[in-house]
């Protein structure tokens, strides 16, 4: 079999050599290599080297050398093919087909590489001057022994501070013009004025390492009271914050030693707790757990404890970071969750309390499959009968995100005793409510399914499809756009609600004691409603009761785009830049946005009454519900949306920007022009911010 040599780079790319050897040999540190016994001829003092910078082993005693693959095939007898499968299994790479790599392809994948080693060493050069840097900020050096940190942890982690000067690279990097410098994200080019300056300004900086040791982006934190407070690398062609771990390269051999991996959620975290003992730390850069960090991890360890705040933002995390470790979790490992008091993250409670307070803290970690059943019976009152259906009603979709095996029945028959019914019978209700929730056939989702949504649809016949994330709240209508109907009266979905944006699901049958599926629950009376029924009093009762007209919720580009129509003018405010982007938002959304630009640049910012006429021409799929928000809208003043829109608009503008990132960053491998869009989009995306 004629494996293509882009994915032995991929694979070698994404090993680490050190995980690879310390599976068979121990592996202490020895300056910048690790040391061992070699495993391929008798000796008492260690020869063995392992280099976690060059990926490659060599022992001065045998003269036995090479990297991840040469070292199965030498140790473990392993055929070519066999080590690299090996290899792929952990890595999460599927094995390719057999083809022939042209010569332009090559050429591509050179300069690829080329790259990608570039922006490496530039991030190096950069790292290294914010080391120098720090040791004459003074207020840097404060703010870190305020916190506990010693110099020795500055040290191993390479903290630095980039001064607050707009240039202080210039000095670094001769060629301060160098559009690579972009590419890395440490400069923000604008095009409309020029002006070019470094990212980090002022700022603690953490630089983030991958596992092969190359500094790949930075954290950078601000020490007063400004925003904001942490600011992360952008998205580059060797940087995805949803990939990556701070702190992992450092907390390897802890992780080895200890057993397990701590996942907190900031890079002050793992520094504080690597000062107090817990060097297996490790931290999501500030963004919500992943698939991608939690099979990352587990290539390392198999038992994982995961480290939240206390508050209600450390248990949307928590609930969170559950969804993306289901798909992993079986009778092989250990993943376990750590709530901290309300008032603390791991940074403070250990400096506050130590470190033995904190060890029992991790001994309390609850496993996944109490954290699990806690998730679902959150707010049922299992002492009644109506309580203990919604746990089951509600534990399905986490369950169905379970591999086959021992643990997942293990818990089934968990929810089974909690619910208080035989197993067959909830395996029977389980089977009713996932063919409920299932999409019509004739419906797709528009966002392709993850490996982790595969997975968790691989994990069981019940898994139902496209299932909200539990952590996400429900989408909410626009303040003042949607308020219900007076009390009492029952709400009937509006037909074609969700209107292509979002799976439609079918209604799911009320558990017994529960509200109707479409009744509204009893609250106040709704107080804009409440005027027009005079006095309010039971005179009102014999009153014929008339359905008033509603207005659907609107979902954000929904509620933007009739802002727009009612008051043109407010399009003046946007560059032809953020036009251009709009107008790419998926369908309808970029088909309105795309006729307003185009009826704009014609006839300039009309008002309402003179645009109705011509919108018989607008994308009628767009516009068949919007007509009466629309009107709505354009009885109030212009300025009463002004700073609404400005807001909503960023808000949609970073989102596509985000997607757009995210997707040529996919097609690097394959796109010869994938820097230059990736410059230009970030260039956007730094300058909304």
């Amino acid at each position: 079999m004629a494996i293509p040599q882009h994915f032995l780079d991929e694979l070698i790319e994404r090993t680490d050599i050190v995980d690879v050897v310390g599976r068979y040999v121990t592996l202490k540190k020895g300056g910048a290599n690790l040391l061992g016994l070699c495993p391929f001829h008798e000796e008492k003092s260690p020869s063995f080297t392992v280099s976690p910078s060059k990926q490659f082993y060599h022992c001065f005693g045998c003269g036995k050398h090479g990297n991840a693959i040469g070292f199965l095939m030498d140790y473990a007898g392993l055929g070519f093919v066999d080590a690299v499968k090996d290899l792929a299994q952990r890595a999460g790479l599927p094995m390719p087909r057999q083809e022939r790599e042209s010569p332009t392809q090559a050429a591509e994948r050179q300069q690829r590489r080329q790259q990608q080693k570039t922006l490496a060493e530039l991030n190096a050069q950069a790292a290294a001057a914010y080391k120098q840097h720090l040791k004459q900020a003074s207020e840097a050096i404060l703010y870190l022994k305020g916190r506990g940190v010693s110099g020795a942890i500055a040290a191993r982690f390479q903290l630095g501070y980039a001064p607050p000067g707009e240039h202080a690279l210039a000095a670094v990097f001769p060629d301060y013009a160098d559009p690579q410098l972009e590419d890395a994200g440490l400069v923000i080019y604008k095009p409309e004025s020029g002006r070019r300056y470094d990212r980090f300004r002022d700022r603690l900086m953490f630089p983030i390492r991958n596992v092969r040791g190359e500094t790949i982006g930075f954290g950078g934190r601000i020490m007063g009271s400004g925003q904001p407070k942490y600011l992360n690398s952008p998205q580059t062609p060797i940087f995805h914050k949803g990939r990556e771990l701070y702190g992992l390269f450092e907390a390897r051999q802890a992780i080895r030693s200890q057993g397990y991996a701590l996942v907190c959620e900031g890079y002050m975290d793992v520094v504080a707790l690597a000062q107090w003992g817990f060097a297996n730390a490790v931290a999501t850069l500030g963004t919500a757990c992943t698939e991608h960090h939690v099979q990352l991890l587990l290539r390392h360890t198999d038992q994982l404890v995961f480290a939240f705040d206390g508050d209600s933002a450390g248990r949307k995390a928590a609930a969170k970071a559950l969804e993306c470790a289901l798909p992993f979790a079986d009778e092989r490992r250990s993943m376990r969750f750590l709530f901290l008091p309300k008032e603390h993250d791991p940074d403070s409670f250990i400096r506050e309390r130590g470190e033995q307070a904190f060890a029992e803290q991790v001994e309390l970690a609850i496993p996944l499959s109490q954290y699990l059943l806690q998730v679902a019976s959150q707010d049922c009152q299992l002492a009644t009968a109506e309580g203990r259906a919604r746990m089951a009603h509600r534990a399905l979709p986490l369950w169905a995100m379970l591999p086959e095996g021992a643990l997942k029945l293990q818990i089934r028959d968990e929810v089974a005793r909690i619910a208080q019914l035989a197993r067959e019978d909830l395996q029977q209700l389980w089977q009713q409510q996932a063919a409920a929730l299932r999409p019509l056939p004739t419906q797709r989702s528009p966002h392709p399914q993850s490996d982790a949504a595969s997975a968790r649809a691989r994990g069981s016949a019940y898994a139902p499809a496209a299932m909200p994330p539990l952590h996400e709240p429900p989408m909410q209508a626009w303040p003042d756009e949607f308020d219900g109907p007076p009390q009492g009266l029952p709400y009937e979905p509006l037909d074609g609600m969700h209107d292509g944006s979002a799976p439609q699901y079918p209604p799911a049958a009320a558990w017994p004691g529960e509200p109707a599926p479409h009744a509204w629950p009893a609250r106040p009376a709704w107080p804009r409603r409440a005027a027009s029924h005079g006095d309010g009093g039971l005179g009102a009762l014999n009153a014929p009761v008339r359905t008033p007209q509603r207005l659907r919720p609107l979902r954000r580009e929904e509620h933007a785009a009739c802002v727009l129509l009612a008051h043109m003018p407010l399009l003046e405010s946007l560059s032809q830049q953020d036009l251009g982007l709009l107008c790419r938002l998926p369908a309808p959304d970029g088909q309105l946005f795309a006729w307003l630009d185009d009826h704009y640049q014609q006839h300039g910012a009309q008002s309402w009454a003179e645009l109705q006429p011509a919108l018989q021409q607008a994308p009628p799929a767009a516009l068949a519900r919007l007509l009466p928000h629309i009107q709505r809208i354009s009885e109030h003043p212009l300025e009463d949306y002004r700073d609404e829109i400005a807001s909503a608009l960023k808000h949609i503008m970073i989102r596509q920007l985000q997607i757009e990132i995210d997707a040529v960053t996919r097609t690097y491998e394959h796109d010869s022009q994938a820097g230059a869009k990736l410059r230009q989009l970030t260039s956007h995306l730094a300058a909304l911010k």
